[in-house]
């Protein structure tokens, strides 16, 4: 998976779509990633403990990775590319405009 937890993404399908916010999780294992303010759901908690309140609260659901495309600071939503330096080193690039990401 090319995506890294604090990239900024935009959404291109679900009911979000359009949404440009930070990946704050990644499930590799089931190729899904937890975005900030997207597909919420109201859950039941239950309090835990002396200071953990109950209550019905708003928790961020995966969505899938195909779903979301990274944001280039220069030309928008784009896909990633990737190219080597003279030392070996790999970078993610823009696949529209070849800067770096």
């Amino acid at each position: 998976m090319k995506l890294k937890v604090g990239d900024t993404v935009m959404v291109v399908a679900g009911k979000d779509k359009g949404t440009e916010s930070k990946i704050a999780r990644i499930i590799t294992s089931k190729n899904k990633v937890i975005v900030e303010g997207v597909a919420t759901a109201k859950r039941h908690q239950r309090p835990t403990g002396q200071t953990m309140q109950g209550g019905i609260i708003d928790k961020d659901m995966p969505i899938d990775a195909s779903n979301v495309q990274i944001v280039c600071p220069d030309c928008g939503p784009t896909k990633i590319g990737a190219r080597h330096d003279d030392e070996g080193r790999k970078y993610r690039v823009c696949r529209k405009c070849g800067s770096d990401l």
